[in-house]
């Protein structure tokens, strides 16, 4: 089975499609029905449901209030909307077609779920996550995302019931989630962060990890023992974790087990799938194949062209929603086991969910061309709308700065502009910050300058400056993308130095860090309550700057920098480590010029405490210590080099 784990995730990854997919299809091929290399058995589900425990502890870890309020209107009107009349209309369906009332709102509930992980990926690689029509999927999901807890809560107290007693039951269930709510909260708030201050003091990587996980299934357990899902603890005990200064760091050790567990639970959903049965009731299957990517797509389609959004995004958010999720897959699994409803019901409603989600990133990955296909072309307005608007903007500007990002350091920027009479145009995909900064006079307008239509439309050529002042680096080197033959000063803002050279080799012509920035602030105020002349502050961080901030990239990192190296991807910081030679080295005796440490600076040679700049024909001692600039692997292998050969 793990051979075939990998060798259909290697083709998902080579073809861009969501791993999920695979999963299910190694599942299916590896089940009981087809191949029969693995029998039926309960244990293995069992252990894969940890999977989804730790997948909702990690949505707890980034759950974050200010995003739910900047999305307020796509979370709790479009999305509470969406939710509840997918479930409503699927009951009435389910009714007419002499289904149970709990059939069919398991099955509504099913169809009301859409894939975060697959809309995220692939808007994220189009760089449409921050449009329109990104934004607006992102608040529906978001609701999704927490309707999933509720939602388990109420399959879970329907089992076993008659028809009479479900109100009783839905309100036995709301009260005792609330009791979990309360429980936990007031634990997460005494016990878990002087817990995890405890622990990370200890600098032990093991501890962290088994303390996290100690938390996600103990939180997950204690629920279980008041009646409620497993996914709620983990959830609850996530929101409490993600408001400490530790939350980045859970989530790094949490994912390897999150994602291979993640994967089980999926193998195990594909292994339920009897493909020799579809034949049979291909019928049922489109119908709600239909429903899951048709009829919510209207449905999603008609509530944000109801609520005032444009037709076109309309449009294109319902066309990334209309597909089954992964949490869609966590109610069905649930809902099997407790037989909620029957085998057959549950091979309709997973064959649908699997064609869905095969279908699915195709559709989103050309949500725009499909969306145009859909419309008549005077109504495909918003994007030709834009582009005409920003001409007529740019047509009476001349010698002025674009920024990219009107959040607020686009608007600080701005008003140092305004100072100094320099005109400006602002973009932004933030419909509130374009309304209000355009009803106080602000040179701004609504466009996604990653698309080169709404860039050129700018006029960059007659620009004197183009400031890029978001923070998300995919979407800043795709801007830089399209102005590869600009004569231009380019400025870009940049977290850190992973994020710098990336930015400069794309044409970045001054790249400002803000980890750097900040210690050149710290450093300034410094310097000046130590009375150093300001001809010499401004002299030391001018070279500083000039020599793109290499003076403060050299640091020695600490521990938790090293975890973050071991768990995050694409993450390599290069920092300064020192080496101590002892007797018997084999760089001992030998100059440096003998010895070859490629991708490795040798900054200094302390001797006897003395610094030394070594040279080529600079000759190693015992008890020298080097401190070498590199990244960690690199760093590896010149200590290595040294020390042994």
């Amino acid at each position: 089975m793990l051979l075939t784990v990998l060798l259909i995730n290697v083709l998902f990854r080579f073809f861009r499609l969501p791993l999920t997919l695979g999963y299910l299809i190694v599942g299916v091929l590896v089940g009981p029905h087809v191949l029969a290399w693995i029998p039926e058995s309960p244990a293995i589900l069992s252990l894969a449901e940890f999977g989804v425990v730790l997948l909702m502890f990690t949505i707890g870890l980034e759950f974050s209030l200010p995003q739910l309020l900047n999305l307020r209107h796509a979370v709790f009107v479009l999305g509470a909307l969406q939710v509840i009349l997918s479930i409503v209309i699927t009951l009435v369906v389910g009714l007419w077609l002499q289904m149970t009332i709990k059939e069919s709102i398991v099955i509504g509930c099913v169809v009301a779920m859409s894939s975060t992980a697959l809309v995220i990926k692939v808007l994220t690689e189009n760089y449409e996550i921050h449009a329109k029509h990104g934004l607006t999927a992102l608040g529906i999901l978001l609701f999704q995302d927490l309707s999933v807890i509720p939602i388990l809560v109420i399959i879970a107290s329907l089992t076993g019931l008659s028809e009479q007693s479900l109100y009783t039951s839905l309100l036995s269930a709301l009260l005792k989630g609330l009791l979990a709510i309360f429980v936990i909260i007031g634990l997460g708030r005494w016990l878990l962060r002087p817990l995890f201050h405890l622990v990370a003091s200890t600098r032990i990587v093991e501890l962290f990890t088994l303390s996290v996980l100690f938390v996600a299934i103990g939180s997950a357990w204690l629920t279980s023992v008041l009646g409620m899902t497993l996914a709620l603890g983990a959830f609850l005990s996530g929101i409490m974790l993600g408001e400490t200064q530790f939350r980045h760091q859970i989530k790094s050790e949490i994912r390897p087990f999150r994602d291979v567990l993640l994967g089980l639970f999926f193998v195990s959903i594909g292994m339920l799938a009897n493909i020799t049965t579809w034949a049979d009731t291909w019928y049922w299957i489109l119908l709600l194949l239909i429903a899951l990517m048709v009829a919510k797509s209207l449905l999603i389609m008609c509530l944000c062209w109801f609520t005032h959004y444009g037709i076109a995004t309309a449009v294109r958010t319902g066309l990334i929603l209309g597909q089954g999720g992964e949490f869609g897959f966590a109610i069905l699994a649930l809902a099997l086991s407790t037989q909620l409803i029957p085998l057959d019901y549950g091979q309709v409603i997973l064959a649908a969910l699997i064609i869905s989600f095969a279908l699915s990133p195709m559709i989103i990955r050309n949500n725009k061309q499909v969306a145009r296909f859909l419309l008549p072309k005077n109504k495909q307005g918003d994007q030709e709308q834009i582009v005409k608007r920003i001409k007529e903007i740019a047509d009476e500007l001349k010698d002025h700065v674009i920024i990219c990002g009107f959040g607020r350091v686009g608007q600080n920027v701005a008003r140092f502009l305004n100072k100094v009479n320099i005109p400006y145009l602002g973009f932004d995909l933030d419909p509130a910050i374009i309304h209000n900064t355009s009803l106080a006079g602000e040179p701004s307008i609504y466009g996604n300058v990653t698309h080169p239509d709404v860039l050129n439309a700018a006029k960059p050529e007659k620009a004197t400056a183009l400031v890029i002042s978001f923070d998300d680096v995919q979407a800043s080197l795709s801007v830089l993308e399209h102005l590869q033959d600009l004569k231009i000063p380019i400025l870009v803002r940049c977290k850190d130095e992973t994020e710098f050279e990336l930015l400069r080799n794309k044409g970045a012509t001054r790249i400002v860090t803000e980890v750097f920035e900040e210690s050149l602030t710290l450093v300034n105020y410094l310097l000046q309550s130590l009375h150093v002349p300001k001809v010499k502050i401004n002299t030391l961080l001018q070279e500083a700057r000039e020599n793109n901030y290499e003076i403060l990239a050299q640091i020695f990192p600490g521990s938790f920098l090293e975890l973050e190296e071991s768990f995050e991807e694409n993450l390599i910081y290069e920092h300064l480590r020192p080496v101590f030679l002892p007797e018997g080295a084999y760089a001992v005796t030998k100059m440096l010029g003998e010895i070859k440490l490629p991708q490795v600076n040798i900054v200094s040679v302390r001797r006897n405490k003395e610094h030394i700049k070594p040279t080529p024909t600079f000759t190693f001692c015992a008890k020298d210590i080097l401190i070498l600039y590199g990244a960690p692997t690199a760093l590896n292998q010149a200590e290595k080099r040294l020390l042994v050969g």
